[in-house]
């Protein structure tokens, strides 16, 4: 399965997990972004977003485990997930070259644009992957 997960780069960027050389992805309260996060296994492929200003996927991740409860979380009902980092990609793929692409037609990402934790079809992730690959527009 493939994940999109969101965070503002000024809080926790991609080059703060290739630093770290993985994190646990806690503290999501989202009901919505948390029954996502519980569907994470470990080896699932995560697509890295930066939100804010960039509104761009940057790179990608890995699941190092499956969701288990987060430990920020006192009362218990949270998930939380460690991650790790695979690869920044060769470049920024902003959220304005994804929206007018068939392929994100009615995705969540378009959709439901405060939502951190997303899926990802394999279409999806091979569309940002050549996205990634190519000239800035």
């Amino acid at each position: 399965m493939n994940w999109l997960l969101k965070e503002e780069p000024k809080k926790y960027s991609f080059d703060n997990l290739a630093a770290d050389r993985g994190t646990c992805w806690s503290g999501v309260r989202n009901p919505l972004a948390q029954r996502h996060l519980k569907s994470i296994r470990k080896g699932d492929r995560i697509l890295y977003y930066h939100t804010g200003t960039e509104r761009a996927v940057i790179g990608l991740a890995r699941a190092a485990s499956n969701a288990y409860p987060d430990p920020a979380d006192a009362s218990g009902r949270r998930v939380a997930v460690d991650i790790v980092p695979v690869r920044k990609l060769t470049r920024p793929v902003p959220l304005a070259e994804m929206k007018p692409r068939s392929t994100f037609a009615g995705h969540a990402l378009v959709r439901i644009p405060r939502l951190s934790v997303l899926p990802i079809t394999d279409r999806e992730l091979e569309e940002i992957e050549k996205l990634a690959n190519r000239p800035k527009p």
